[in-house]
């Protein structure tokens, strides 16, 4: 299954003329997950190609307005477009006051069903090929970071197995292909004895906005593509401290530990006109960096 990220915002509280605030799409399959929303997010998401009315999940990581005030414009956006499609929308305890005080408010409705689910540490989104979990980030109010992490994938078949032990092609290969066992001639044939190792799904890790945090090493372990706060370079260190954000450097340190595959920086203050100095501090830890930019798609493999 295609797995892409598409960062329609990477600015941290103040846009720039190239940079939108912060907002980050996960399009897998027919799927869209989209984590936060900040002012305009919308224009950059119309401009993506997503598409408005696909199946979706939204998740604000906290609620200060560069994180969720775009969701209303999008919301209403989709609106006017005819979404019909339901969402579930995900964030903390306040998200709930927000949705429904603004309607009021500005006298706007949807068009689709809209579910307000409050997030707390676990399993937030539990389906049956990957789960969406939340961790406590450490940032000056309650913020989440997730991780969208697929469940294994059957191993490799192998057709001549299936052959020696008389199984004819068909549905029942189906479902031994897709990790299922099978009654055949009154017997179990499980699908470990027609298949390879089982292999690992794909992992993407959302920081949100936060300092380093051991707790956020293991949560984040193992995972192919990190997206992490990188507001400010070393010069700005204390600055990072009390606004409660990351360096570049700190976030490379932490995918080091947490061995991540590739880490995007993001989430940058308006104060950088070149973003390669973040870039280069994180290339000194870190092997895989990758400097966010608007509208920048990475495709998110298997790993073979």
């Amino acid at each position: 299954m295609q797995l892409k990220v598409i960062l329609l915002g990477t600015a941290s509280a103040m846009p720039t003329y190239e940079r939108g605030l912060s907002s980050t799409a996960i399009v897998r399959g027919g799927e869209v997950m989209l984590f936060d929303v900040g002012e305009g997010a919308q224009r950059n998401f119309l401009k993506s190609g997503i598409g408005t009315n696909r199946r979706m999940k939204v998740f604000i990581t906290h609620m200060h307005s560069d994180h969720c005030v775009g969701l209303l414009g999008l919301l209403q956006t989709m609106s006017l477009q005819n979404r019909n499609m339901p969402m579930q929308l995900y964030g903390p305890e306040q998200i709930n006051d927000f949705i429904h005080n603004n309607m009021k408010l500005l006298n706007f409705g949807f068009t689709f069903p809209i579910t307000i689910n409050t997030v707390s540490e676990g399993i937030v989104v539990e389906e049956s090929d990957y789960v969406i979990k939340a961790k406590l980030a450490n940032h000056s109010i309650k913020s989440y970071s997730y991780c969208m992490e697929e469940r294994e994938r059957p191993g490799i078949f192998y057709p001549e197995k299936a052959k020696t032990l008389g199984i004819p092609e068909g549905n029942l290969w189906h479902k031994l292909q897709q990790g299922e066992d099978i009654e055949f001639n009154d017997k179990i044939i499980k699908s470990e004895e027609v298949t390879g190792p089982k292999r690992n799904g794909r992992k993407i890790g959302i920081s949100g906005d936060t300092r380093p945090d051991d707790n956020l090493i293991e949560f984040f372990h193992d995972c192919d593509l990190l997206i992490f706060d990188s507001t400010y370079t070393d010069e700005h260190k204390e600055k990072a401290k009390d606004n409660m954000h990351s360096t570049a450097r700190e976030a490379a340190t932490l995918a080091v530990k947490s061995n991540v595959r590739k880490i995007i920086l993001s989430h940058f203050s308006a104060r950088y006109e070149d973003i390669n100095l973040l870039a280069k501090e994180a290339m000194e830890i870190h092997s895989n960096v990758v400097a966010a930019e608007d509208l920048l798609t990475i495709e998110v493999p298997y790993d073979q």
